[in-house]
C-alpha cells in the first residue's frame, strides 16, 4: 500500500507554483515530429515502466506489442480529424459516438459507459493574464480532454493550445509502482490534474473580482459614491465565471459515480482517490457558485451606485433652477412696464428690490445645503 500513500504526491507537484507567476510551463502544444498526424506520445507501459523502443511506436504496433507481451498502452492525440482517428477508434474498438465527440469537440464533461471502455470528458482551464480587467478581457480561456479507458489502452484526445499532458506523463512514470496498477491510474491522475487547474484559476478569479468589489465600494467622491468602475467589465467577469461553471459543474456527477460505483475498469485501490478528486471539485463548484452571486450582487451595487450619482445631479440643477428662478420672477415683473409699478419712482427702489432678492436666493441656497442638496 506504499503506492496508494504516495499517489497523492505523485498527481500533484511538492511545490505548486503561482498561477499568475508562471501559467505557461503546463501548457506545451508540439508534437514529436517522429511521430505520425495527430499523435503526440504513444508508449507501451509494462510493469510500471515504459517499454523502450528503437523508433516511435506507431498505436497499431504499441497495440500489437501489448497484446503479446501484455501492460497497456497510453497514446495522445491533439486535435485529430476525423480521418486520422479512424484507424485508432478501429484498432481499439471505440464505440462511433464516443468518436464523434472526440472528433467535434466542445461536449459538456461527462462519463460514458461503452462496452469495454468508458470514455471521459474533461473541461480544462486556463486563467489569462492581464494587467487590468476591462470590458473585453478574457479572464478564462478553455479547453478540452477526452478520456478513453480500456483494459489495456487509454486514449487521451486535447483540443485548444493549453492543457498539455506531457508533464503529467513525465511524472507519472517516475512512479512504475503506480502505472503498474494500469489505465485507471492515469485517468484518475488526469482527472486530479485537471480539478487541481480548476482551484489555481479560482484563486486568480477571486483576486480579479476582490480588485472590483473595492473598486465598487471605495468611496470616490463625497457621499461615497464611486464613479470609476465601468459596469461592463463586471458583466464581462460573470461571463467568464459562467464559463468556468460550465466546465466544473457538469464534472461532478462523472467524479462521483468513479469514486461510489464499483466499475470494472477501476482498479478499486484507485476508485477510492476519486473521492478526493470529488471532494475537492464540490468545494471549487462552491467557490464558482459563490463568484457568480457576489458578482450579481456587485453589479446590482455599481448600477445602484450610477442612479444615486445621477439622483445627486439631478438634485444640484434642482437646487440652482430654484435659486435662479427667484431673479428671474422678480425681473419678469419689473419687466411689464406698468405706469403703476411699486417702487419705480422711488429712488432707493432698485437698490433695494436687488438685495431682497440677494437675500431671499440667499436663505434658499443655505436651506437647500444644510439638507445635502447643496
Amino acid at each position: 500500500m506504499s503506492m496508494i500513500r504516495d499517489l497523492r504526491a505523485v498527481v500533484r507537484p511538492s511545490s505548486r507554483v503561482s498561477l499568475r507567476k508562471d501559467t505557461s510551463a503546463s501548457y506545451d502544444t508540439t508534437r514529436d515530429p517522429a511521430t505520425p498526424s495527430a499523435v503526440v506520445d504513444c508508449a507501451v507501459y509494462r510493469d510500471g515502466a515504459r517499454v523502450q523502443s528503437a523508433k516511435p511506436l506507431t498505436p497499431q504496433e504499441a497495440m500489437r506489442l501489448v497484446r503479446r507481451d501484455g501492460g497497456f498502452v497510453w497514446i495522445g492525440l491533439h486535435e485529430p480529424t476525423e480521418s486520422e482517428f479512424a484507424g485508432i477508434a478501429s484498432e481499439f474498438g471505440l464505440h462511433p459516438l464516443a468518436v464523434e465527440d472526440a472528433v467535434q469537440a466542445h461536449q459538456r464533461p461527462k462519463l460514458e459507459r461503452y462496452d469495454d471502455s468508458l470514455f471521459t470528458v474533461f473541461k480544462t482551464i486556463h486563467y489569462v493574464e492581464h494587467d487590468r480587467l476591462t470590458a473585453n478581457s478574457e479572464v478564462v480561456e478553455t479547453g478540452e480532454v477526452m478520456c478513453f479507458t480500456g483494459r489495456d489502452f487509454f486514449i487521451t484526445v486535447r483540443h485548444g493550445g493549453q492543457g498539455s499532458l506531457r508533464a503529467l506523463r513525465h511524472r507519472l512514470q517516475d512512479d512504475p509502482e503506480l502505472l503498474a496498477k494500469g489505465p485507471s491510474a492515469v485517468l484518475h491522475a488526469i482527472a486530479d490534474h485537471v480539478v487541481d487547474g480548476y482551484i489555481a484559476v479560482a484563486d486568480a478569479v477571486q483576486d480579479d473580482i476582490d480588485e472590483v468589489e473595492t473598486e465598487v465600494f471605495s468611496p470616490g467622491r463625497k457621499g461615497g459614491v464611486s464613479r470609476g468602475v465601468d459596469s461592463a467589465r463586471i458583466y464581462q467577469l460573470k461571463r467568464e465565471v459562467l464559463e468556468f461553471k460550465r466546465a466544473v459543474a457538469p464534472l461532478l456527477r462523472p467524479m462521483q459515480l468513479l469514486s461510489e460505483r464499483p466499475m470494472r475498469l477501476i482498479d478499486p485501490d484507485i476508485q477510492k482517490y476519486f473521492r478526493d478528486v470529488a471532494d475537492h471539485l464540490a468545494r471549487v463548484q462552491e467557490q464558482v457558485l459563490g463568484f457568480d452571486e457576489l458578482l450579481n450582487s456587485i453589479l446590482q451595487a455599481n448600477l445602484a451606485q450610477a442612479s444615486v450619482a445621477q439622483n445627486e445631479d439631478m438634485r444640484k440643477i434642482t437646487s440652482w433652477a430654484a435659486i435662479v428662478a427667484v431673479p428671474t420672477m422678480v425681473c419678469g415683473v419689473y419687466g411689464m412696464n406698468f405706469d403703476y409699478m411699486p417702487e419705480t419712482h422711488w429712488r432707493f427702489g432698485y437698490p433695494v428690490i436687488m438685495a431682497i432678492t440677494g437675500v431671499i436666493c440667499l436663505g434658499i441656497h443655505r436651506t437647500l445645503k444644510r439638507n445635502g442638496w447643496l
